[in-house]
């Protein structure tokens, strides 16, 4: 009797997982404008209507609108490591710089972690350098955060394009 059971109970749970695996389930993806296949009124990331419709899901892109810039903007153009001077930087601390829009932007590899967010400012703009202060802002009191490090890029504008001037890295808190 009890084997009887097991049987039944088994060729149940392998009807239900068969009849599953059959459906067509759709797969999310971020709605266009005036998508006919998008759920009307879903949010960003609706789901496909169209069971005849296949679609992939699509990744999102390297560098979201507000969230930390992972890569370098196109078109930025390295500093030549001679004049890029990271002494004052610590121990692997990223240092790496491009120039952007003619030289008045810089793009810094920053570097930040858990709730931080790491921030850049041209503290200084002399005619042979530009001193460039990196912080990162801290976790509210008693907020869990988690212990990660992470190296965004940052832009900082300058008044002048930087053309020869050499870029002073530097932490503050």
């Amino acid at each position: 009797m009890r084997y009887l059971a097991k049987v039944a109970g088994t060729g149940a749970i392998l009807l239900m997982a068969t009849a599953c695996a059959g459906q067509n389930v759709p797969i999310s993806q971020p709605a266009s404008g005036g998508d006919p296949g998008a759920v009307s009124g879903a949010p960003s990331g609706s789901v496909s209507t169209s069971p005849s419709e296949s679609v992939l899901p699509t990744w999102p892109s390297a560098n979201p609108p507000g969230k930390p810039r992972l890569t370098v903007p196109e078109g930025s153009t390295p500093v030549p490591p001679n004049k890029v001077d990271a002494a004052a930087l610590p121990a692997n601390y990223p240092h790496e710089v491009w120039t952007a829009n003619g030289g008045t932007i810089l793009n810094i590899r920053a570097q930040e972690g858990g709730c931080g967010h790491a921030l850049g400012e041209a503290a200084e703009q002399a005619g042979d350098h530009v001193v460039v202060n990196l912080s990162e802002t801290k976790a509210q009191t008693g907020q869990m955060c988690t212990m990660d490090i992470r190296y965004p890029v940052i832009s900082v504008a300058l008044a002048a394009p930087l053309d020869q001037r050499t870029v002073i890295l530097k932490t503050t808190k």
